[in-house]
């Protein structure tokens, strides 16, 4: 079992940033690779970036690329999205997630077998 507990979503104005944390509990922290999704509401939940087990292989989804950053600190166990230059249609929740199985070459086909409650993120004109 692995344990997720995010923090950092709220409001901000577009071209704003946030950072999210997501801090995990439960199994080794780098024996699996760990991502962030977001859904708005009425659409699916997808991927917004991911993570290697090391931290060296990072994947982001074509929307966020130059804006978002994916990080993780295995000596806290957390990992951490920061979002700079929010635009309106990057309004979800975001959730972490933790995927024991993906290959670093393969985050964007991220399965998660874990995740957390999802924070709320909303960016305002």
């Amino acid at each position: 079992q692995v344990q997720l507990v995010e923090s950092g979503g709220g409001l901000v104005q577009a071209g704003g940033s946030l950072r999210l944390s997501c801090a995990a509990s439960g199994r080794t922290f780098t024996s699996y690779a760990m991502g962030w999704f977001h859904q708005a509401p009425g659409k699916e939940r997808t991927i917004v970036a991911g993570v290697s087990r090391r931290g060296f292989t990072t994947y982001y989804t074509d929307s966020v690329k130059g804006r978002f950053t994916i990080s993780r600190d295995n000596a806290k166990n957390t990992v951490y999205l920061q979002m700079n230059n929010l635009t309106l249609e990057d309004t979800a929740v975001y959730y972490c997630a933790v995927d024991q199985a993906v290959m670093a070459n393969a985050l964007g086909r991220m399965r998660p077998d874990y995740w957390g409650q999802g924070t709320q993120v909303t960016v305002s004109s």
